[in-house]
């Protein structure tokens, strides 16, 4: 059997667990990233199965029909369902793994991007380096308002951080409910309130049909010039034009971004140089905690397959592993 692991940027694929324990099968990691669909299918043939990191690849039906030797699909983390296309691989009969993952990490982004806008890091940092010293004044947290739109499991962790820094909550999400928001110690608003009051508003929703586009260019404009605006969540959540409007503009006082529509990132893109933008390379799951999680359970996963046993399956009607924070009512779209 042969395997391709795709989108291997760090190149750990032979150092985090023994795939000698599986016999008789071959792996192979590529550390780059294929962006055009019929360069990932010509590299695809001849493989039995595909390891994916995340959802850095696609899968449409056209990618796994045209690949008529693949058996397996490793997916790595809970819900996968979004750029793999869940239908077709359950028509073909192939079988998709998933694996666990520490969901907090990305939580640790949101503070590392909120902490650095309010406080200039970039700037006073870049101001050191260039020989000089203070840049400007930053602004502190305590007394400020955070808007959590999505207070499920990723928005409740990013809620309890912004207590201990004495910060007032406020969150909205379509099915929010102020008896849901209590015991969070936050305030149920309406959608426009948040926008309107937050001195800084961070997304924790995932990409459904539903979702695409709930930050739009109404929202942002409700924003106060002050504000700073979050999106560690998925990219199709904000409208990117009205972002980068309000932020050429000065109508926002800045962004965090850790997701993007092209990934990896363009060379030439604007995000690289504005200087109102905290900009990382989605990140939020990438940490060796979690890749050993991927990588040890993607083993025990291609191990149980090779026995007729497969676990951790997903399938088109059910989509993520039943473990899965986003299982629950705070997720509904």
């Amino acid at each position: 059997m042969k395997i391709a692991v795709l989108d291997d940027y760090q190149g750990v694929t032979h150092e985090l667990v023994d795939w000698s324990t599986v016999p008789d099968v071959t792996i192979v990691p590529f550390r780059d990233h294929v962006y055009d669909e019929a360069e990932l299918i010509a590299r695809l043939e001849g493989f039995d199965g595909v390891m994916r990191i995340r959802e850095r690849t696609e899968f449409t039906r056209s990618v796994i029909e045209a690949l008529p030797n693949l058996k397996l699909i490793l997916a790595t983390g809970m819900r996968n369902a979004r750029s793999l296309d869940l239908a077709a691989a359950d028509e073909r009969g192939i079988t998709v793994c998933a694996t666990d993952v520490h969901h907090t990490t990305t939580v640790e982004i949101v503070w590392m991007m909120l902490l650095a806008l309010f406080r200039g890091y970039r700037q006073e940092s870049e101001s050191l380096q260039a020989g000089a010293w203070q840049w400007g004044l930053g602004r502190g947290l305590e007394g400020k308002t955070l808007g959590v739109v999505g207070l499920g499991k990723m928005g409740q962790p990013v809620a309890r951080v912004a207590h201990t820094f004495g910060m007032k909550v406020i969150a909205w999400s379509p099915h929010l409910t102020p008896e849901r928001a209590a015991p969070h110690d936050a305030e149920c608003v309406s959608k426009e309130d948040l926008f309107r009051r937050a001195d800084a508003i961070t997304i924790h929703m995932p990409d459904t049909n539903a979702t695409s586009g709930v930050v739009g260019a109404s929202e942002i404009g409700l924003m106060k010039p002050t504000a700073f605006l979050i999106n560690t969540a998925r990219p199709a959540l904000v409208d990117e034009a009205a972002l980068l409007d309000a932020l050429r503009n000065n109508r926002i006082a800045g962004a965090g971004i850790d997701v993007f529509e092209t990934e990896p990132l363009e060379r030439d893109s604007v995000y690289r140089t504005m200087p109102n933008v905290i900009a990382t390379p989605h990140i939020g799951f990438v940490t060796l905690e979690n890749y050993e999680i991927f990588y040890r359970q993607s083993l025990e996963n291609l191990k149980a397959y090779l026995a007729g046993a497969p676990i951790r399956t997903i399938t088109s009607d059910k989509p993520f592993l039943e473990s899965s924070p986003m299982a629950g009512e705070d997720y509904k779209a």
